[in-house]
């Protein structure tokens, strides 16, 4: 027979001595801010909860779900899909930024485990420190975004041209349940076994990445090791149109040569040739200096860079930005002669200051979180086979035109990035600007002296609401061409018209960990 719920404050008195009574944030501030996201905000919980080691994690969860309170677990908040949104006001709310430590990095065996709130830029300087990396690497937003938050989500970036997204890095986890109690997986759960392989028997991990939370929550991430390469370099790439951009990096994924790539559409690449200023530029030379092996490499770089100026992409509309690595030069030559090869017919060479800058500085700030001229922002996204590319793109474009008039009216603007993973998959992610006023998040989230810099706009809640209705009719066009999803969250429709069997198996198993759908509610629909 399940417990009735607690009173309040006598969870929060519970969950104070646990953690410590500053570790429990209760103040409405607190509570709303870490309650929203990039985009959005549902409930707002009952507290915010900092576990500081795995056991105060165990023991929150325990206490929360002992007195029928959700737990919603929340890794970096740079997300856009409501996954880590309390969807119930019943709820408390798990900030793991505490949890952030490297448990064991095992230079022997190729492995390092961590706790689910350190950032990738954090344990990207920790590894590369030892000459080390993980396979992928993390997302561009990773000064922020953490481990535990990618896996749960699942991410693409850094290291996802050869090795795939943020799941296909991780060998085993230790997740913490709604009881409470810590599962194992991979070699990790093998009596006297170390976390140094993934596959043993059904592959219980796989079950735990992209699951936002909805199974249990990340305490320790076991991730494989590769060394770093110590050569890398970068060609970049114009288009005159979509087709021609699409064609291209497809070709270029099929090489399977690449490390990191990315395509920008003519919105996008405005905002890159207009967004930086004198500071940025000696900033961004620097790193490429830092970077860069010896003096006479630097110079050539930053010489280049300077011919360049602002005018590496003028003259196309669309542009494609790739970078390759290898164990010597003679290896990196021929993976760009590859790439050249695959792009020559359909695209321009151009300089190559984007993808220099970027391999430099891989983990920005996140003033994108607002457009370039202080305007509200959304992405989305949907990843698909190449053949798939050219039916989508005309079915998106003819949404737009349809809307060009009530999208002007309305203040609301569009952009699109592209990516390819590993040799087979396209991300294509359509993002939204508009005209509206700063939420609470963007307040807190941002430094102030950067939003100083930024124009300020009254509530535009007409605009608002068009993205929204786009937002849910493009949802509708990656379905119609079988796209799927990371950071699924609660904003996909991951359970619509899934396949029935598959749907009867996720509840069973939803079930079989968190009989009372304490854990995240409403993630994954389940």
């Amino acid at each position: 027979m399940s417990a009735s719920p607690m009173p309040s404050s006598n969870l929060l008195a519970e969950l104070a001595a646990i953690v410590g009574q500053a570790h429990v944030l209760t103040g409405e501030t607190d509570r709303d801010f870490y309650a929203m996201d990039v985009y959005n905000q549902l409930k707002v919980p009952l507290a915010v909860v900092q576990p500081g080691t795995i056991e105060e994690l165990q023991k929150v969860v325990r206490t929360a779900t002992g007195s029928g309170v959700a737990v919603v677990p929340r890794g970096g908040g740079a997300s856009y899909t409501d996954g880590y949104l309390p969807a119930v006001t019943n709820s408390v709310l798990l900030d793991t930024g505490r949890l952030n430590r490297i448990v064991e990095l095992n230079e022997g065996d190729m492995y390092v485990t961590v706790e689910p709130g350190i950032t990738w830029n954090d344990l990207w300087q920790a590894l590369k420190a030892k000459g080390l990396r993980t396979t992928f690497w993390g997302p561009f937003s990773g000064i922020k975004a953490t481990v535990g938050g990618s896996m749960s989500q699942n991410s693409a970036s850094l290291g996802s041209g050869n090795y795939g997204v943020s799941a296909d890095a991780v060998l085993a986890f230790e997740v913490v349940l709604a009881s409470g109690e810590i599962l194992k997986t991979g070699s990790r759960a093998a009596a006297n076994g170390a976390p140094f392989f993934r596959w043993y028997g059904p592959d219980l991990t796989g079950l735990f990445t992209g699951d936002a939370g909805a199974l249990g929550v990340k305490a320790r991430i076991t991730l494989k090791l590769i060394k770093s390469p110590p050569f890398f370099g970068a060609a970049s790439f114009g288009f005159e149109d979509f087709g021609s951009m699409a064609r291209g990096m497809a070709a270029a994924a099929r090489e399977g040569v690449t490390a990191d790539n990315f395509g920008l559409d003519p919105k996008l690449q405005q905002g890159q040739l207009s967004s930086t200023d004198a500071s940025d530029a000696i900033g961004a030379a620097w790193a490429v200096a830092k970077t860069s092996r010896n003096p006479l490499e630097a110079g050539f770089k930053l010489l280049r860079m300077a011919a360049a100026g602002k005018r590496f992409l003028a003259g196309h509309n669309y542009s494609a930005h790739y970078t390759v690595e290898g164990v010597c030069q003679a290896e990196v030559n021929a993976k760009l002669a590859l790439i050249r090869q695959a792009m020559d017919g359909v695209g321009t060479e151009t300089a190559n200051t984007i993808p220099t800058v970027i391999r430099a500085m891989p983990f920005i700030p996140l003033y994108p979180i607002l457009g370039p001229k202080g305007e509200r922002w959304v992405p989305q996204h949907g990843i698909m086979p190449f053949s798939k590319l050219n039916e989508f793109h005309q079915k998106l474009q003819k949404l737009y035109a349809d809307n060009a008039e009530r999208m002007r009216q309305t203040k609301v603007d569009k952009g699109t990035m592209y990516m390819t993973i590993n040799t087979h998959a396209f991300l294509y992610e359509p993002v939204f600007y508009w005209e509206d006023d700063r939420t609470s998040f963007h307040k807190r989230f941002l430094p102030q002296e950067y939003l100083k810099m930024l124009p300020e706009y009254p509530a535009n809640p007409e605009g608002r609401a068009l993205v929204r209705e786009l937002r849910q009719k493009i949802a509708e066009l990656f379905a119609s061409v079988g796209a799927v999803h990371m950071q699924v969250g609660k904003s996909y429709p991951y359970m619509v018209g899934r396949d029935p069997e598959a749907a009867r198996v996720l509840r069973e198993l939803k079930t079989s960990v968190d009989p009372r759908n304490l854990m995240n509610p409403g993630a994954l629909q389940l």
